[in-house]
């Protein structure tokens, strides 16, 4: 029988902040003779709250209590109690991102996040959640098309790259609808610093169109150079968001995307989406947007076939109170080991690593919270393998609680014979999962002989 999931998701982003309540149905597709098989097979959103600008106590502080308040309203609203909502995500994306941002925020829904997952989205998960919240994933899935999808925001553009539905590369530019901002006559209030040397307006200014129009202009042609559409110059990599590293070499010489000869779709979610088929007055919303909106329908990126996603400015929400839980496989072992887990750091670890509990150590060593360790694993593994790596593992993580996540099947008899060699120590093993290096993981209460499992590329520590 289904089981029923509720899931809120808060997006707290550079411009707006919204909430979304969705009914996730979680459904046994194995046979009855066979390990169960758990995945989310349906996804609903029962509620939609209205797009509040993020309440802010100064240009990039947000504004806990406010936010909180937003929350209440809109539970009420929603006529949903907290106490029955099973899970969800508080999101903090674009230039509100900081740590002491997401601080905040969990401070001030402290009583509501219960445990929810408070993450500062990396560009990363960002990029990957409004791919899926904007439908862009399904599209390719669906058509088999090649998609780079572009959520473009107040500060920053998500960029993913998408092929038979797997986002498989992801990018993020400092291009956004409110690096510019305007009062109602037209006088400029804001300039991003992110925009220094690029825009001939300061703050006080009594703004043109023409002008206005020129910055727009700019930062369309930085979108055309990451999708390859356009020769690149050095304005790709001032651009190119520092949370995401330094630009990697190969992309300097080649495009972000690879169409492969398919034929390539494009994209849009986000605000400034919005602002792309639809001609708003340019300062009705007191920012870029609307001009910025109009130069890239003008541009190449629409030149050919493109669409808007089928959510636009929510995209990022849904994605986080939709498609930012999974589930592990359902031969999981767990000893001793209480659940929840909050923000457990992931280590990777190497073939050569897996049988050397010296080498385990050193990949352990340095974590203040007990780390998550994972690798890919095997098919099938006999016996001695399981006996070989489960020494390792013990010996490796010393006096922490040994906490394993592998892609292969094999979690249930890697857990069984760790337990024989730690009695009464907390052992959790988890299968069906794939976690990036770096990356951060929760694991919630059981569903079925399932886990509930989020996957975050930067979160807030502690």
């Amino acid at each position: 029988m289904a089981e029923i999931l509720r899931s809120v998701g808060l997006d707290v982003g550079t411009t707006t902040t919204q909430l979304i309540l969705s009914r996730l149905t979680v459904e046994n597709r194995a046979s009855a003779f066979t390990v169960p098989d758990l995945v989310i097979g349906q996804r609903e959103i029962l509620y939609r709250s209205p797009v509040y600008f993020t309440p802010l106590l100064g240009i990039d502080r947000v504004d806990g209590e406010k936010i909180r308040d937003i929350v209440a309203t809109e539970y009420e609203k929603a006529g949903v109690r907290r106490e029955n909502v099973d899970t969800g995500a508080v999101i903090i994306t674009g230039e509100t991102s900081r740590k002491e941002n997401a601080r905040a925020v969990l401070d001030a829904l402290a009583g509501f996040a219960g445990d929810f997952v408070v993450a500062t989205a990396g560009p990363d998960l960002e990029s990957v959640l409004a791919a899926k919240g904007a439908g862009a994933a399904a599209y390719s899935a669906e058509t088999g098309q090649s998609v780079l999808h572009m959520d473009i925001g107040g500060g920053t553009s998500n960029l993913a790259w998408i092929e038979d539905g797997r986002i498989v590369k992801t990018g993020c530019l400092n291009v956004g609808g409110r690096l510019l901002k305007f009062d109602e006559l037209g006088t400029v209030t804001y300039v991003s610093p992110v925009l220094e040397g690029l825009c001939s307006l300061k703050v006080g200014d009594r703004a043109k169109r023409e002008a206005v129009e020129a910055v727009a202009e700019v930062l369309v042609q930085v979108l055309e150079m990451a999708a390859g559409l356009r020769e690149r110059t050095e304005l790709l990599e001032r651009l190119w968001t520092k949370e995401m590293g330094v630009l990697p070499p190969a992309l300097r010489a080649t495009p972000l995307i690879n169409a492969g000869g398919k034929d390539l779709v494009f994209s849009f979610s986000g605000g400034v989406a919005d602002c792309i088929e639809v001609a708003h007055p340019w300062l009705e919303f007191g920012d870029i947007g609307p001009v910025l909106g109009q130069k890239i329908r003008e541009s190449r990126l629409c030149a050919g076939k493109y669409r808007l996603g089928s959510e636009t400015i929510r995209a990022t929400v849904i994605g986080a109170g939709s498609h930012s839980l999974q589930l592990s496989g359902s031969t999981v072992f767990c000893q001793n080991v209480v659940l929840p887990l909050k923000n457990r750091p992931v280590v990777g670890l190497g073939p050569e690593d897996l049988e050397d509990s010296a080498a385990i150590r050193q990949r352990l060593s340095g974590q203040d919270t007990d780390p998550v360790v994972t690798f890919p694993g095997e098919t099938a593994p006999d016996y001695r393998r399981i006996t070989r790596l489960a020494a390792a593992l013990a010996e490796g993580f010393g006096e922490r609680p040994v906490l394993v996540a592998v892609e292969q099947d094999m979690a249930k008899a890697l857990g069984q014979r760790l337990a024989i060699l730690l009695p009464g120590r907390p052992v959790l093993c988890i299968d069906g999962v794939r976690l990036p290096e770096d990356s951060y993981l929760d694991v919630g209460s059981p569903v079925g002989s399932a886990l509930p499992v989020v996957v975050k590329t930067l979160v807030l520590e502690g």
